[in-house]
Parts: structure tokens; sequence; C-alpha cells
């Protein structure tokens, strides 16, 4: 399967389209046939391996998970022993953030738990631009700006793309 991936930190440079092996099912995950993806900021902190810290996670000097992406919407492929929520066929969306990532590839293995089914009136593209961009949202306007319904908010700065 195709997959973009990187073994330095850097800028986009790092990066490249490589053929590697498909993953492999686990008996509490899914196989996921990546639909869409979203490129976001962790992303591309992860990519340049900073802030510093961020390496906590990602790898000290070299990235341990060779293929970026954390928010992922597709089809369920096939299914380990132990799931019974999916099957194959289903069509899901979730974020791999801190299990691993593999979102920039055509296929990934991922936890059960961490997917969710994708609403029927949400395309592929919709559903992979929710997780952690929608959540950091919905953090900000309501726990830190402790936006309450009623109130009114001004969003500058926000895009969207749509084929």
């Amino acid at each position: 399967m195709k997959a973009t991936v990187y073994h330095e930190y850097g800028s986009p440079h790092v990066l490249e389209l490589k053929e590697i092996d498909k993953p492999l099912v686990k008996d509490n995950e899914v196989l996921v046939r990546v639909q869409a993806a979203s490129v976001n900021r962790l992303d591309w902190h992860l990519m340049r391996g900073s802030p510093c810290i961020a390496r906590l996670q990602a790898g000290p000097r070299k990235p341990k998970d060779s293929v970026l992406g954390a928010d992922v919407a597709g089809q369920v492929e096939a299914v380990g022993k132990h799931v019974t929520k999916f099957q194959p066929g289903d069509e899901v969306f979730g974020s791999l953030f801190g299990h691993g990532f593999g979102a920039f590839a055509e296929y990934v293995s991922v936890w059960d738990e961490l997917l969710e089914p994708k609403p029927a009136n949400l395309s592929f593209d919709q559903a992979a631009a929710v997780p952690v961009a929608a959540l950091t949202a919905l953090q900000g306007l309501r726990d830190h700006r402790r936006v309450e319904p009623g109130h009114k908010v001004l969003i500058i700065g926000a895009i969207g793309l749509t084929r």
C-alpha cells in the first residue's frame, strides 16, 4: 500500500510517498481503508519535532511512527476477533492521536474504541476534519471562553474545502 512516510524531523522535504506493508489487524483492532485524512497543526508539529516536548511522545531523536495522520475517515475492511462494534463495510471516523497515527496511508489498523460510525449526512472529507479540529474548537469555546447557549460568537479565519 502507499503511504506518506518520514524518518527524520524537519520541513515537508522529509515526507515521501512510499510503498509499505499493509497493517495487520490485531484482536481489538479495525482495518480501515482510508477515504480521507485531515492535515492539521498536530501533524505539522510532529513532522517538525517541535516544540521539543512533542518528541516525548513522537520519539526523542527520530519519529517512532513513520506515518503521520491523526484524523481519519474510511470504510472498515476487516475486524479483529474481539471487535463487536463494527463490521466490514461500515463507514467510520476518528482520531488516532496518541495511538500510533497512520492516517496518511491507504489503510490503517486502529483500536475499535478510537472510532465512531460516520454520520450518514457527512462526507468522508467532512468526517475526517472533525476529530482534532472540532474538538480543539469545542474546548476553546466551551472550556476556555465559557460560551453557553444564547451567547453570540464571531469566528474569524475559519476555512473549509468543498469539492
